[in-house]
């Protein structure tokens, strides 16, 4: 089979078509015909080296964290799938590769796709819908009648999160360009703010929660409006101590992670907030619960441009340069 490849890591967007083998699927897992598969800034950093000290991986590594498919032979001990099932999955850390003709996945991190999405638009979901929830549950343990912000709110992280929070009964506060602003408020955001003609830090004050998107540069003004005790969960800032010891890391990464993560946490106590750190992890049984709310609210991801298999490096230059409006696809 064709898988896309690298050899080590690299600053460069290099990525080759390789010929390996279809992967042996063990009593768990299900041999998955890839129909289409999500790229993604994680792909970037897997493709980088950036995040090698969360998840460093052996070469050659196939890249590709999401995925939709079709199961084409199902382990011995599979209980809740079967051969032509149309599955998606966001692949575990340890265990990527949606880039390519075929994927063996365990069931644990499977579920049906939405009756109401095809093959393209089902691969758009996984990593952003799992990363919204997992903030919102695991992280946040978000409340009823709660504010939420999430700044930058119009992209593909945006699309599904607004919705979930939604289904949550929070009220959602976002921004972003006035292109976005329909968008948004249609998937029922309760306010938007366009950052080009207001400052959301002048604006908003007492707000429970953030879902942080833009990074280090926006931490203090996002803790800034957050009242005393309120939470805020990023996805690009940096990990701190906290997020070493969730994920049982080893003493020397708790320390450096705590370093790292220093100058948040600080800023966080010093006004009695909290600031947290999350990296998407696969879980089936609530991407099985993201795909009723979908199916329920027939939400449709926000998909930027879909490319074949051929152009990968086309794609993955697309979304190096953050310009893109939602989720870029790859099909073969």
């Amino acid at each position: 089979m064709k898988a896309a490849q690298i050899q080590n890591y690299s600053k460069e967007i290099r990525v080759e078509w390789n010929e390996i083998n279809i992967p042996q699927i063990n009593s768990h897992e299900v041999l998955v015909k890839v129909k289409a598969a999500g790229v993604n800034p994680l792909d970037i950093l897997n493709l980088n080296g950036s995040v090698r000290m969360i998840a460093d991986y052996k070469f050659p590594l196939t890249l590709g964290n999401e995925l939709s498919g079709i199961i084409e032979a199902v382990g011995d001990k599979v209980l809740n799938f079967k051969a032509g099932d149309p599955v998606y999955s966001r692949l575990p850390l340890n265990k990527i590769g949606a880039f390519a003709e075929y994927a063996a996945v365990n069931e644990d991190d499977l579920s049906i796709m939405p009756g109401n999405l095809s093959f393209n638009e089902a691969a758009a979901v996984p990593l952003t819908a799992l990363t919204a929830y997992q903030a919102l549950h695991n992280v946040l343990h978000a409340q009823p009648n709660k504010k939420l912000f999430i700044p930058g709110g119009t992209g593909g992280f945006g699309a599904m999160a607004i919705p979930i929070a939604k289904s949550m009964g929070l009220y959602v506060i976002t921004s972003g360009s006035e292109r976005g602003q329909l968008r948004a408020l249609s998937l029922g955001a309760d306010q938007f703010i366009n950052y080009q003609a207001e400052n959301y830090a002048d604006i908003l004050s007492n707000i429970d929660y953030v879902i942080d998107t833009l990074g280090s540069k926006a931490i203090k003004a996002e803790l800034d409006i957050l009242k005393p005790q309120g939470k805020l969960v990023s996805l690009k800032a940096g990990p701190n101590y906290r997020f070493a010891v969730d994920n049982h890391f080893p003493m020397w990464k708790k320390a450096l992670f705590g370093l790292a993560g220093a100058r948040f946490d600080f800023l966080a106590r010093k006004n009695q907030k909290e600031y947290r750190f999350l990296f998407v992890q696969a879980n089936g049984g609530q991407l099985q619960e993201i795909t009723k709310l979908v199916e329920k609210e027939n939400i449709k991801p926000s998909i930027d441009s879909t490319f074949t298999f051929d152009d990968i490096n086309k794609a993955m230059l697309k979304v190096s340069t953050g310009h893109s409006q939602g989720k870029v696809i790859l099909t073969f």
